[in-house]
């Protein structure tokens, strides 16, 4: 499932840099997440890497875009494929 930031975000700018998929800009008022390319780091890392670096625990599961483990991988494949193209 792709993940969200939630409204106490700080925006403390940590992130951003810390996304392998370059999921993550500057909205409006917070940072977000772009659910087309969050893969919660899998086939990077154990766990996502803006979860581990968030000093206000800010960042929860998307609801409205549930996927599994093998729907993340395939993305991330094609996310790979499309940079490589």
């Amino acid at each position: 499932m792709s993940l969200k930031i939630n409204e106490l975000c700080v925006n403390c700018d940590v992130c951003e840099p810390a996304c392998p998929n370059s999921a993550i800009s500057q909205g409006e008022t917070i940072y977000v997440i772009d659910p087309a390319r969050c893969t919660e780091c899998v086939g990077h890392f154990e766990e996502p890497q803006c979860v581990v670096v968030c000093p206000v625990e800010c960042i929860d599961p998307d609801p409205e875009h549930s996927e599994t483990q093998p729907q993340l991988l395939a993305k991330l494949l094609r996310l790979q494929t499309e940079e490589a193209t």
